[in-house]
Protein backbone atom coordinates (compact mmCIF):
# COMPACT_ATOMS: atom_id res chain seq x y z
CA UNK A 1 0.00 0.00 0.00
CA UNK A 2 2.76 2.44 0.93
CA UNK A 3 4.58 1.71 -2.32
CA UNK A 4 1.44 2.36 -4.37
CA UNK A 5 0.89 5.65 -2.58
CA UNK A 6 4.56 6.62 -2.92
CA UNK A 7 4.45 6.05 -6.68
CA UNK A 8 1.98 8.95 -7.01
CA UNK A 9 4.74 11.40 -6.08
CA UNK A 10 2.79 13.15 -3.33
CA UNK A 11 4.40 13.56 0.13
CA UNK A 12 3.90 10.41 2.21
CA UNK A 13 4.40 10.16 5.97
CA UNK A 14 4.48 6.47 6.90
CA UNK A 15 3.88 5.87 10.61
CA UNK A 16 5.04 2.47 11.87
CA UNK A 17 5.81 1.35 15.42
CA UNK A 18 7.13 -2.14 14.59
CA UNK A 19 10.94 -1.92 14.11
CA UNK A 20 11.14 -4.65 11.46
CA UNK A 21 8.33 -3.14 9.39
CA UNK A 22 9.80 0.33 9.83
CA UNK A 23 13.11 -1.02 8.47
CA UNK A 24 11.30 -2.31 5.38
CA UNK A 25 9.70 1.08 4.89
CA UNK A 26 13.06 2.80 5.22
CA UNK A 27 14.37 0.69 2.34
CA UNK A 28 11.35 1.78 0.34
CA UNK A 29 12.12 5.39 1.17
CA UNK A 30 15.50 5.09 -0.56
CA UNK A 31 13.58 4.62 -3.82
CA UNK A 32 11.00 7.29 -3.15
CA UNK A 33 12.32 10.62 -1.83
CA UNK A 34 8.73 11.76 -1.18
CA UNK A 35 8.39 9.19 1.63
CA UNK A 36 9.19 10.08 5.24
CA UNK A 37 9.24 7.27 7.80
CA UNK A 38 7.87 8.14 11.23
CA UNK A 39 8.95 5.40 13.66
CA UNK A 40 6.26 5.89 16.27
CA UNK A 41 3.00 4.65 17.69
CA UNK A 42 0.03 6.19 15.85
CA UNK A 43 -1.76 6.59 19.20
CA UNK A 44 0.83 9.11 20.39
CA UNK A 45 1.75 10.64 17.03
CA UNK A 46 0.89 14.31 16.60
CA UNK A 47 -1.06 14.48 13.36
CA UNK A 48 -0.91 18.28 13.25
CA UNK A 49 2.88 18.25 13.61
CA UNK A 50 3.31 15.62 10.92
CA UNK A 51 0.89 17.44 8.59
CA UNK A 52 2.91 20.66 9.00
CA UNK A 53 0.01 22.94 8.14
CA UNK A 54 -1.31 20.88 5.23
CA UNK A 55 -4.56 18.93 4.95
CA UNK A 56 -4.11 15.19 4.85
CA UNK A 57 -5.63 11.87 3.84
CA UNK A 58 -5.06 8.87 6.09
CA UNK A 59 -4.49 5.35 4.76
CA UNK A 60 -3.83 2.31 6.90
CA UNK A 61 -4.25 -1.31 7.85
CA UNK A 62 -5.30 -0.93 11.48
CA UNK A 63 -4.52 -3.45 14.23
CA UNK A 64 -8.02 -4.79 14.79
CA UNK A 65 -7.85 -4.78 18.58
CA UNK A 66 -7.17 -1.02 18.79
CA UNK A 67 -9.38 0.25 15.96
CA UNK A 68 -11.55 2.31 18.34
CA UNK A 69 -8.65 4.07 20.14
CA UNK A 70 -7.04 4.88 16.78
CA UNK A 71 -10.26 6.40 15.46
CA UNK A 72 -10.62 8.49 18.62
CA UNK A 73 -7.05 9.71 18.14
CA UNK A 74 -7.53 10.55 14.46
CA UNK A 75 -10.84 12.34 15.06
CA UNK A 76 -9.06 14.61 17.55
CA UNK A 77 -7.38 16.06 14.42
CA UNK A 78 -10.56 15.99 12.31
CA UNK A 79 -10.17 19.59 11.17
CA UNK A 80 -6.98 18.62 9.30
CA UNK A 81 -8.25 15.45 7.63
CA UNK A 82 -10.16 15.16 4.36
CA UNK A 83 -10.51 11.37 4.17
CA UNK A 84 -9.57 8.21 6.07
CA UNK A 85 -9.20 4.92 4.17
CA UNK A 86 -8.67 1.95 6.48
CA UNK A 87 -8.74 -1.83 6.46
CA UNK A 88 -10.41 -3.08 9.63
CA UNK A 89 -12.34 -6.08 10.93
CA UNK A 90 -15.54 -6.53 8.90
CA UNK A 91 -17.66 -6.70 12.05
CA UNK A 92 -16.34 -3.31 13.18
CA UNK A 93 -16.83 -1.85 9.70
CA UNK A 94 -20.52 -2.72 9.92
CA UNK A 95 -20.73 -0.86 13.22
CA UNK A 96 -19.14 2.29 11.80
CA UNK A 97 -21.70 2.56 9.00
CA UNK A 98 -24.74 1.20 10.89
CA UNK A 99 -27.98 3.17 10.89
CA UNK A 100 -30.13 3.92 13.96
CA UNK A 101 -32.44 1.09 14.89
CA UNK A 102 -30.17 -1.66 13.57
CA UNK A 103 -28.34 -4.33 15.55
CA UNK A 104 -24.86 -2.94 14.83
CA UNK A 105 -25.63 0.66 15.77
CA UNK A 106 -23.86 1.83 18.91
CA UNK A 107 -21.47 4.33 20.44
CA UNK A 108 -18.79 3.73 17.78
CA UNK A 109 -21.40 4.40 15.06
CA UNK A 110 -22.32 7.76 16.61
CA UNK A 111 -18.67 8.73 17.13
CA UNK A 112 -17.78 7.89 13.53
CA UNK A 113 -20.84 9.50 11.97
CA UNK A 114 -20.45 12.65 14.07
CA UNK A 115 -17.00 13.21 12.60
CA UNK A 116 -17.32 11.56 9.18
CA UNK A 117 -19.47 10.02 6.46
CA UNK A 118 -18.58 6.32 6.51
CA UNK A 119 -18.80 3.98 3.53
CA UNK A 120 -18.08 0.26 3.61
CA UNK A 121 -16.29 0.00 0.26
CA UNK A 122 -15.62 -3.74 0.04
CA UNK A 123 -15.27 -6.90 2.10
CA UNK A 124 -11.86 -8.56 2.02
CA UNK A 125 -11.71 -12.37 2.42
CA UNK A 126 -9.36 -13.94 4.92
CA UNK A 127 -7.38 -15.57 2.13
CA UNK A 128 -6.23 -12.16 0.88
CA UNK A 129 -3.75 -12.01 3.79
CA UNK A 130 -0.68 -14.06 4.66
CA UNK A 131 -1.09 -15.55 7.16
CA UNK A 132 -4.90 -15.38 6.96
CA UNK A 133 -6.54 -13.78 10.02
CA UNK A 134 -9.34 -15.49 11.94
CA UNK A 135 -11.87 -12.85 10.90
CA UNK A 136 -13.01 -11.19 7.67
CA UNK A 137 -11.83 -7.68 6.89
CA UNK A 138 -13.23 -4.67 5.07
CA UNK A 139 -12.05 -1.47 3.45
CA UNK A 140 -13.85 1.55 4.87
CA UNK A 141 -13.72 5.13 3.66
CA UNK A 142 -14.53 7.93 6.10
CA UNK A 143 -15.08 11.30 4.44
CA UNK A 144 -14.87 14.34 6.67
CA UNK A 145 -16.71 16.28 7.93
CA UNK A 146 -19.65 14.29 9.23
CA UNK A 147 -22.78 15.33 11.10
CA UNK A 148 -20.84 17.80 13.23
CA UNK A 149 -20.80 20.21 10.27
CA UNK A 150 -24.62 20.41 10.42
CA UNK A 151 -24.90 20.83 14.19
CA UNK A 152 -24.43 23.89 16.41
CA UNK A 153 -21.10 24.11 18.19
CA UNK A 154 -20.99 21.83 21.22
CA UNK A 155 -18.45 20.68 23.77
CA UNK A 156 -17.39 17.55 21.92
CA UNK A 157 -15.74 15.82 24.87
CA UNK A 158 -18.86 16.26 27.02
CA UNK A 159 -21.11 15.22 24.14
CA UNK A 160 -19.22 11.97 23.53
CA UNK A 161 -19.24 11.16 27.26
CA UNK A 162 -23.00 11.71 27.20
CA UNK A 163 -23.42 9.38 24.21
CA UNK A 164 -21.29 6.71 25.89
CA UNK A 165 -23.48 6.97 29.00
CA UNK A 166 -26.60 6.59 26.86
CA UNK A 167 -25.19 3.32 25.49
CA UNK A 168 -23.82 2.11 28.85
CA UNK A 169 -26.46 -0.64 29.02
CA UNK A 170 -27.74 -1.02 25.48
CA UNK A 171 -30.88 -2.97 26.35
CA UNK A 172 -32.04 -0.36 28.84
CA UNK A 173 -33.98 2.79 28.04
CA UNK A 174 -32.39 6.23 27.99
CA UNK A 175 -34.30 7.07 31.17
CA UNK A 176 -32.65 4.16 32.99
CA UNK A 177 -29.17 4.85 31.65
CA UNK A 178 -29.31 8.57 32.46
CA UNK A 179 -31.28 8.55 35.73
CA UNK A 180 -28.19 8.82 37.95
CA UNK A 181 -27.31 12.06 36.15
CA UNK A 182 -30.73 13.54 35.36
CA UNK A 183 -34.15 13.12 37.01
CA UNK A 184 -36.31 10.62 35.06
CA UNK A 185 -39.21 13.04 34.68
CA UNK A 186 -36.88 15.63 33.14
CA UNK A 187 -35.57 13.04 30.68
CA UNK A 188 -39.12 12.03 29.69
CA UNK A 189 -40.16 15.67 29.24
CA UNK A 190 -37.14 16.35 27.04
CA UNK A 191 -37.74 13.24 24.94
CA UNK A 192 -41.36 14.32 24.45
CA UNK A 193 -40.22 17.80 23.45
CA UNK A 194 -38.02 16.18 20.78
CA UNK A 195 -40.93 13.99 19.65
CA UNK A 196 -39.15 10.85 20.85
CA UNK A 197 -40.75 8.01 22.80
CA UNK A 198 -40.41 8.07 26.58
CA UNK A 199 -39.09 4.48 26.45
CA UNK A 200 -36.58 5.19 23.67
CA UNK A 201 -33.27 3.37 23.71
CA UNK A 202 -29.95 4.81 22.60
CA UNK A 203 -29.81 2.59 19.52
CA UNK A 204 -32.91 4.37 18.16
CA UNK A 205 -31.44 7.90 18.16
CA UNK A 206 -29.59 9.57 15.31
CA UNK A 207 -26.50 11.72 15.86
CA UNK A 208 -28.68 14.83 15.58
CA UNK A 209 -31.10 13.37 18.17
CA UNK A 210 -28.23 12.80 20.61
CA UNK A 211 -26.94 16.34 20.11
CA UNK A 212 -30.38 17.85 20.69
CA UNK A 213 -31.05 15.66 23.74
CA UNK A 214 -27.67 16.49 25.26
CA UNK A 215 -28.08 20.22 24.76
CA UNK A 216 -31.65 20.38 26.04
CA UNK A 217 -30.88 18.35 29.15
CA UNK A 218 -27.85 20.52 29.83
CA UNK A 219 -29.83 23.76 29.48
CA UNK A 220 -32.83 22.77 31.61
CA UNK A 221 -32.96 23.53 35.35
CA UNK A 222 -32.56 20.38 37.46
CA UNK A 223 -34.04 21.46 40.77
Amino acid sequence: MTEQLASTGVPIHAIEVDPSLAATLKRLATRFPNVEIVSADILVSEIAKIAAGKRVRIYGNLPYYITSPILHHLFASADLIDEIHIVIQHEVALRLAAEPGTRDYGYLSVLTQYFSRPELVLEIPRGAFRPPPEVSSALVTLRLPGERAKLPQIDEASFLKFVKLCFSQKRKTLVNNLKLRVKPELIRDTLANLKLRSDARAEQLSVANFAALSQQLESRPRD
